[in-house]
């Protein structure tokens, strides 16, 4: 019986590391405050998130609330945030830089996936339930960790309205 558990837990584990590699793009559907986790462009997961206060349309300036649009990569992970977890947004891309330094201002930037605020994780059946970043995407504390072991540094992200 021992040798079966352990087979079990060894299989397990492999399969989890196998589906773990498997993803290669993030998409966030914005308008359907969606984010999913694609493996050649099948959705495998689905999860609910909550947006930037005033998420309608593309992140222009520091401060804006908005959560930004198009294609990025999921840069680096962040275990010490101040909140649950958080993977990096390599938003202010080239294309944002330049049309904020035309307008003369800041694009912003620290721009993450994370969890609830660290210590407010029991409030994220209301907190999900409302658009409450500064242009984040945040997904309740369970989601955020499923996430964070599914996905690896260097993804794809692809944020549509």
């Amino acid at each position: 019986m021992q040798r079966r558990e352990l087979l079990a837990l060894f299989l397990a584990g492999t399969l989890a590391s196998v589906h773990a590699q498997s993803i290669d793009l993030v998409r966030v559907l914005k308008a359907e405050r969606k984010l999913q986790l694609l493996s050649s462009s099948v959705v495998q997961k689905e999860f609910k998130v909550a947006l930037g206060g005033s998420p309608v349309g593309h992140k222009q300036i520091e401060g804006d609330q908005k959560t930004p649009e198009g294609n990025y990569v999921l840069d680096y992970k962040k275990s010490d945030s101040a909140f649950y977890k958080a993977i990096h947004i390599s938003y202010p891309n080239a294309e944002d830089t330049a049309r904020a330094k035309k307008q003369g201002v800041s694009p912003g930037g620290q721009i993450m996936i994370h969890g609830q605020k660290n210590g407010l994780g029991w409030l994220s059946g209301v907190s999900q339930s409302f658009d409450w970043t500064n242009g984040c995407v945040a997904l309740s504390n369970a989601d955020m960790e499923e996430v964070w072991k599914l996905v690896k540094s260097g993804t794809r992200i692809e944020l549509r309205p």
